[in-house]
C-alpha cells in the first residue's frame, strides 16, 4: 500500500506560545507510523503564526485522524485542521 500526505494546520492558543517548543510537542505526539516531512509557518492575524506540519501516513493507518487527535491533546495548542491531502 502507499503513503498519505496531508497538510496540517495547528493553531496555537496565543500568539505567546513558543513555536519552536510546540514543533517539538507536535513532533513527539505523533501516533506510530506516521512522521513529518518539513513544517512551514503562516501568519495569521495580530502576532498569532499557524504551524503547518506536512505529516506522512501509511494508507493503512486509515486517515489522518489518529494525527489530529494526537495534535488536538499538545499542551499549546488551541486548533487543528486538515487543509490537504493526497497521496506519495
Amino acid at each position: 500500500m502507499g503513503k498519505v500526505a496531508a497538510k496540517i494546520k495547528v493553531m496555537p492558543q496565543s500568539p505567546d506560545v513558543d513555536l519552536d517548543a510546540l514543533q517539538e510537542r507536535l513532533e513527539q505526539s505523533l501516533p506510530e507510523g506516521a512522521k513529518i516531512n518539513g513544517f512551514e509557518r503562516d501568519e495569521v492575524a495580530f502576532g498569532l503564526v499557524a504551524l503547518l506540519p506536512t505529516v506522512i501516513v501509511p494508507d493503512e493507518a486509515g486517515g489522518t485522524e489518529a494525527v489530529e487527535e494526537a495534535f488536538g491533546e499538545v499542551e499549546g495548542v488551541e486548533s487543528v485542521s486538515v487543509e490537504n491531502v493526497g497521496r506519495v
